[in-house]
């Protein structure tokens, strides 16, 4: 019996027309790369060619293999610079976060071919991630006028707000309820700020006074520190590093004077008063000619000055702002603010042990670059300074302030911003910094020359403060709209969207993947992934 084949399988018809061939995916170019780093721009290894689609993983496993002297991979951040005649006022890179050929050969500025040799610069990142913050996990009422202030306490187990209502509240962030009601101000509660071992938490308020507290407690410890004829306008306490166990307290005030307060002796120690208006803002940096210690202070009057902070010698007075000094960071404000405790909980077992752990923190961050300053003012620009020599550079003089009359000019002015600058913040590890204007815009620069990088926009309101998680991957902004956004800096886009308050925000905080904040409403809202 002869066998039967089957029938021959019918073709299928697309409205009429056989089905069209399968295209053969195109075949990726290859590309010559040249890896380098973005501290200096040395070459981290001889350029190599490789398929234009080669993830932003595996690059980054050829880089560790490259590279790397340990076992640990490091995590990077790819980025080309684009050419100057390429660039906009959106942006001046382009990061690399999926492949060369989908971010760079595809860049609707066509700058890039296959034939050019691309530049890859790379920055190491924190080994640790930080989530981001995608919901509300508690709302908190218990203020009843606007919240001013907020601010973690360095391990993240405590909450500090201060309000109109003139008392400051402590929150327990492990039950998110209320811990205690600090009670004592007789006006706002305008500054709040931790010290960096948290035994003790320090308000400013619109009745001139500062008045240090117990956190388990609740309680004061002492009466208030009088001295201020008006309100104060901001706290810094002495680094962990120069004084671990009883550091002092430096409070600026409206009334153009700096007040530097022994808190172990509730004495004043020296006031500084060579500014000619209020002074907004006190930081108390961990450098200087001897590391003994440095205040940097912005005011009205037009000019930052900065004083040993053993005696109040006036060692720089920079002039170079047009309107008031409102806003000033430092790249070293995240270890100086949270001293001896870092991503990986231990705590210190003394208080030399505190010490030490805190000096190898500012240390490891300042031993490629000096401690830096940025300032903002509502001339609409902004200024980065590096007034001491860093630990590493053996080649500048110690006395490079005196040399110079107490004036240096700037490292770069950063401009942009089309209307006054209300905040500007340091990442955790320096490398960039954030800026915030009533024009509705948040500008990144880097933070080590002051170029800038990329304009962030999707708030429709004034941009009030801003800060940036541990692992300096994530920015959170807080506005006039009601809302706070955390961008993502791989692709200066909104991450997410944090809508919720009623009204204006006026404070936000962030730790490990917590994000507080507070404002008009009167709630305190804190946010999770």
């Amino acid at each position: 019996m002869a066998t039967l084949l089957p029938p021959p399988k019918r073709q299928k018809l697309y409205n009429g027309v056989p089905e069209p061939e399968k295209a053969l995916p195109e075949q990726s170019p290859n590309v010559i790369v040249q890896f380098v780093s973005e501290d200096d721009g040395s070459a981290l290894a001889p350029a190599v060619s490789l398929p234009a689609n080669v993830s932003r993983e595996d690059l980054q496993s050829l880089v560790n293999t490259l590279t790397s002297k340990t076992d640990e991979p490091v995590p990077f951040q790819f980025h080309v610079a684009l050419p100057a005649d390429a660039v906009t006022n959106e942006s001046t890179r382009i990061v690399v976060s999926k492949s060369i050929e989908a971010d760079v050969l595809s860049h609707p500025s066509h700058a890039f071919s296959p034939e050019d040799i691309l530049v890859v610069r790379c920055s190491p990142q924190s080994v640790f991630r930080v989530r981001p913050a995608t919901r509300c996990s508690s709302s908190l009422s218990g203020h009843t006028s606007p919240i001013l202030c907020a601010s973690f306490s360095p391990t993240g187990n405590l909450l500090a707000t201060g309000s109109g209502d003139t008392n400051a509240r402590l929150w327990d962030l492990f039950t998110e309820t209320p811990s205690h009601t600090l009670t004592g101000h007789r006006g706002w509660v305008l500054c709040v700020e931790w010290e960096a071992l948290e035994r003790k938490l320090a308000t400013g308020g619109h009745d001139g006074h500062v008045r240090i507290w117990d956190p388990e407690t609740g309680k004061p410890i002492g009466d208030a520190l009088k001295g201020h004829t008006k309100w104060i306008t901001s706290l810094s306490w002495e680094p962990i590093h120069i004084n671990p166990s009883s550091p002092r307290l430096a409070s600026s005030s409206k009334d153009g004077t700096v007040k530097v307060w022994a808190i172990a002796t509730r004495r004043l120690e020296y006031t500084l008063g060579g500014h000619t208006a209020s002074v907004n803002v006190v930081r108390w940096g961990g450098g200087g000619l001897n590391g003994k210690g440095v205040l940097y202070t912005a005011s009205s009057d037009r000019t930052v000055r900065i004083w040993d902070a053993n005696g109040g010698k006036i060692l720089h007075i920079l002039k170079d702002h047009a309107h008031w000094v409102t806003t000033l960071s430092l790249n070293t404000d995240f270890v100086l603010r949270t001293g001896p405790f870092d991503h990986t909980g231990k705590r210190p077992t003394s208080d030399e042990d505190a010490q030490s752990r805190a000096l190898a923190r500012y240390n490891a961050l300042v031993s490629s670059t000096s401690e830096l300053m940025i300032t903002g003012s509502d001339d609409h620009t902004l200024f980065l300074w590096s007034l001491f020599p860093s630990r590493s550079d053996s080649s500048v003089p110690s006395e490079t302030a005196a040399s110079n009359g107490g004036k240096l000019k700037p490292l770069a002015r950063l401009t942009g911003h089309q209307r006054q600058v209300a905040h500007v913040a340091f990442s955790p590890d320096g490398r960039w910094a954030a800026s915030a204007a009533w024009d509705n815009s948040v500008r990144l620069w880097e933070g080590r020359t002051g170029k800038f990088v990329a304009t962030l926009r999707g708030h429709i309101g004034a941009v009030y403060r801003l800060t940036w998680s541990a692992d300096s991957r994530l920015l959170v902004s807080a506005s006039k709209d009601t809302t706070l956004k955390i961008w993502d800096l791989k692709t200066y886009k909104i991450k997410t969207d944090l809508p919720g308050h009623t009204d204006e925000v006026y404070c936000v905080d962030f730790v490990a993947d917590k994000i507080v904040s507070g404002g008009r409403d009167r709630v305190v809202k804190i946010w999770k992934n």
